[in-house]
């Protein structure tokens, strides 16, 4: 049964190699079905890849070989809550060592321009403390960073000993 709302994804011929690695990357995740184009389009061919339905960590997802003319951008990105340091590592390791780029405040992008913001729950605890002082020091320390450091994020939430 198809979900009543799919993200739909734009991609350059690679839907289903980025399914695929999303697939074996993010818990949660699996590729369904493929559906190979009828008849020939303005960037492929009848019997090509043209759809793929994949789910990222619980999200229904459709990519789309549509070709060249759209490209991702930071406008758009998943969210991804880690429990730990080693989880945070793992998957920013993946998305960075697969082609991917390195950018700020735990954001990373893919090989396919996708970005994803790989955000340990002490992050995101932090930034919800109800003192505002807490919550500023962690938020300067984040700034600070690209990957999220688990354990400078707990001692600025700590605050000065």
């Amino acid at each position: 049964m198809q979900s009543k709302n799919t993200i739909c994804l734009w991609f350059d011929g690679e839907a289903e190699a980025a399914a695929n690695f999303y697939a074996q990357t993010f818990p949660d995740s699996a590729v369904g079905a493929v559906h190979r184009a009828p008849g020939d389009y303005p960037s492929g061919k009848q019997g090509d890849v043209l759809t793929v339905e994949f789910t990222v960590a619980g999200i229904p997802c459709v990519g789309l070989n549509g070709g060249p003319v759209f490209k991702h951008s930071e406008a758009f990105s998943f969210q991804i809550a880690t429990d730990d340091q080693a989880e945070t590592d793992r998957l920013w390791n993946a998305i960075v060592g697969n082609g991917g780029q390195v950018s700020d405040c735990g954001w990373c992008k893919d090989r396919w321009g996708l970005s994803w913001q790989i955000t340990p729950r002490a992050l995101l605890d932090g930034f919800a403390d109800p003192d505002p002082a807490v919550a500023k020091r962690v938020f300067e320390a984040m700034m600070t960073m690209q990957k999220i450091d688990v354990a400078a994020i707990e001692a600025a939430r700590r605050g000065p000993a």
